[in-house]
C-alpha cells in the first residue's frame, strides 16, 4: 500500500500483519481518487475526516494531492501515527476512541469536513451508522462529500438530509458510496 500522487508520491504505508484488518487496496483508492478528483479540487479542500483510519491511507493520500488538514479517527492508532509520521504531515489530529463518541466530540466543537471518508469492517453496520452520524451530527460543509466503503452485499439508505451522488462497486467485495447534501451539485 502507497500514496499514490502528490507531496508523498510512492511512499509506502506500514500495516497491520495477518487478516485483522482489509486496507483499501491500491487499485479501488486509484480508482476512488480518480473519480473525486473529477468533483473536488483538493487543494480547496480545508478539512478532511477520515473515520475508522486504520492505516490512515485515505486521509493521507487527500493530505498529498493538496487538502489542508485531515482528522483521523480509530480505537487503534500506532500504525496511523506512524504513517503519519514517515509522510511528514503536521495538520493532522489523531483521534483514538470508538467512531460514535469521536464524532459526538467533533459535532460539540462544531466542526464541519469537505471530505468524509468512512471505511468501517464489512458487514458490521458501521457503514450504516456512521453515515447516519454524519448526517445528524451536521458534519459535513455544504459541499461536502460523504465517502462510504462497504462490503458489496451491504445496501446504504442515503441519510436524511443527504443524497447518494454516486455508486461504484469494485468486484465481488467492494461498494463505495458518494454522499452529497440533497441539493448540492458535483
Amino acid at each position: 500500500m502507497r500514496i499514490i500522487t502528490g507531496s508523498a508520491k510512492g511512499l509506502r504505508l506500514k500495516t497491520a500483519a495477518g487478516n485483522a484488518t482489509r486496507p483499501t487496496s491500491d487499485r479501488v483508492k486509484e480508482s476512488l481518487f480518480s473519480i473525486l478528483s473529477g468533483l473536488v479540487d483538493f487543494p480547496e479542500v480545508t478539512a478532511v475526516l477520515d473515520i475508522f483510519s486504520g492505516t490512515g491511507a485515505l486521509a493521507l493520500e487527500s493530505l498529498s494531492r493538496g487538502a489542508s488538514s485531515a482528522t483521523f479517527v480509530d480505537t487503534s492508532t500506532n500504525i496511523l501515527s506512524e504513517n503519519i509520521r514517515r509522510a511528514r504531515f503536521q495538520n493532522c489530529k489523531v483521534l483514538r476512541d470508538d467512531f460514535r463518541k469521536a464524532l459526538k466530540k467533533l459535532s460539540a466543537q462544531n466542526l464541519q469536513f469537505d471530505l468524509i471518508f468512512s471505511d468501517p469492517p464489512y458487514a458490521s453496520g458501521f457503514a450504516q451508522i456512521s453515515a447516519n452520524l454524519v448526517a445528524e451530527l451536521n458534519l459535513l460543509k455544504t459541499s461536502g462529500l460523504l465517502i462510504v466503503e462497504h462490503g458489496v452485499s451491504e445496501t446504504l439508505t442515503a441519510p436524511e438530509n443527504l443524497e447518494l451522488a454516486r455508486k461504484i462497486s469494485y468486484g465481488h467485495t467492494t461498494a463505495i458510496d458518494i454522499f452529497q447534501r440533497k441539493g448540492s451539485e458535483l
